[in-house]
């Protein structure tokens, strides 16, 4: 059956070699805020943007030659992927128009040099105004297939009103979102010590923060066309989704210490507005995904590698989810292909 990997990164290709572009990344990242980023050379003499918060804890690892269109399409090749789509991991909560607008380019020149096979989405400031707007549908127009945000930006997630204006232009497209990751979550400091915990429980705590605090919010309720894709499996929401759906309980309490309206609102929500990227499952564990397909429903999960975080993440996915997991063979086609086809309205 195809494969569809809706997790691949995108960087410009020039990223290391056009000094415009590189100063677009890196004078972004706010310092102020304990973001810091530099530039180093490998021991093998590539160059690696490097992303620390706090100074000294490595949150982010950009690898010079990484990211190359000849590099993606070996990689699909090796792992049996045969149609990708792109994203900016994590940067683009910081990028400014003018360095977007490179982002954009380059992903659309990627996209025309693949053959059909790889598919870009639009990095653009979240802030509304309208040449923030025009950039999105110049994005559209150029054949992108998706928006895509960060989870949060600074110390706002998605549902501040400061992203009503861009999510209110989102909905009236009804175009569908990615929701990336960013490293560490608004609330960063008692997970930094362990490198595993701080590289890999920090962004499912950060998912899993935006994907409650989207739904608690009502901002679909407001805005019923959204339909976001949040990586890392929503940070494990399968796993809180009966604790957070609001119940009542069957007879009066003395004390009402959680509120019990809400769920029927929350159900429908996770029905019609939340979708999961799969990102690199098989690093999850069989037991934990096919609760997640049984919980949330295969229909809401598609195939993610993160690639080229790990080059072996992209093939060892796949491997797991054709041959490991004990689900139907409609679900095993539906979140390796079909989902992210009808999600994507792909040409594919």
């Amino acid at each position: 059956m195809p494969v569809i990997d809706i997790n691949i990164h995108h960087l410009p290709e020039d990223l290391f070699d056009n000094p415009a572009m590189l100063d677009g990344f890196l004078s972004t990242a706010p310092r102020g805020f304990g973001e810091i980023a530099t530039v180093a050379e490998m021991e093998d003499g590539r160059k690696q943007l490097i992303l620390e918060k706090p100074k000294g804890y490595q949150n982010l690892n950009y690898v010079e030659g990484d990211y190359s269109v000849d590099a993606k399409l070996r990689a699909m090749d090796d792992a049996g992927v045969d149609y990708g789509i792109m994203r900016v991991p994590v940067w683009q909560e910081w990028l400014r128009l003018d360095t977007c607008k490179a982002v954009n380019d380059n992903a659309h020149e990627i996209v025309k040099r693949s053959g059909g096979r790889l598919f870009s989405t639009a990095c653009v400031p979240p802030w509304g105004g309208q040449d923030n707007v025009d950039e999105l549908k110049r994005c559209l127009d150029n054949g992108a297939v998706a928006v895509q945000l960060a989870c949060h930006y600074g110390q706002l997630y998605l549902d501040d009103e400061a992203f009503e204006p861009y999510l209110s232009v989102i909905n009236d497209l009804n175009v569908p979102v990615i929701v990336h990751h960013t490293p560490l979550p608004v609330e960063w400091r008692s997970i930094i010590d362990y490198t595993n915990f701080r590289r890999e429980f920090g962004r499912i705590q950060d998912q899993a923060t935006a994907v409650g605090r989207e739904l608690f919010s009502g901002m679909f309720g407001r805005y019923p066309n959204l339909k976001f894709t949040h990586t890392m499996f929503g940070g494990n929401w399968f796993a809180n989704t009966a604790l957070l759906t609001p119940h009542r309980p069957p007879k009066a309490e003395a004390m009402q210490r959680l509120d019990p309206t809400g769920g029927e609102a929350i159900k429908s929500y996770l029905e019609n507005n939340i979708f999961f990227d799969m990102t690199h499952p098989h690093s999850w564990g069989k037991e934990q995904v096919e609760a997640a397909l049984r919980i949330n429903g295969a229909d809401h999960y598609m195939f993610g590698s993160s690639f080229p975080v790990f080059y072996s993440w992209m093939s060892q996915g796949v491997d797991f989810v054709k041959n490991t997991l004990d689900i139907s063979e409609e679900d095993r086609e539906a979140i390796l292909f079909g989902n992210a086809k009808k999600m994507f309205n792909l040409a594919v």
